[in-house]
C-alpha cells in the first residue's frame, strides 16, 4: 500500500516533539503544493507506520 496524503481535520491535542532539521526540510519539501500541513503530514505518516508495522506477537 502506498502512502498518500489527504486533507483531513480531526479533534487534536498538542504534543511537543523534536525533529532533526534534515527531516523537517524533507517533510516541508514533500508537502509543497499539497493541501496538507506539516502536522497533517506527520499524523498521516504515523498512522501509516502503525498500520504497516510488523506484529511482534506473530
Amino acid at each position: 500500500m502506498a502512502f498518500q496524503l489527504r486533507s483531513d481535520k480531526k479533534e487534536t491535542e498538542t504534543k511537543s516533539i523534536r525533529f532533526p532539521l534534515s527531516l523537517i526540510d524533507r517533510i516541508e519539501a514533500a508537502i509543497v503544493g499539497k493541501d496538507v500541513s506539516f502536522s497533517g503530514f506527520v499524523i498521516q505518516a504515523c498512522e501509516f507506520a502503525l498500520l504497516n508495522m510488523e506484529d511482534d506477537n506473530k
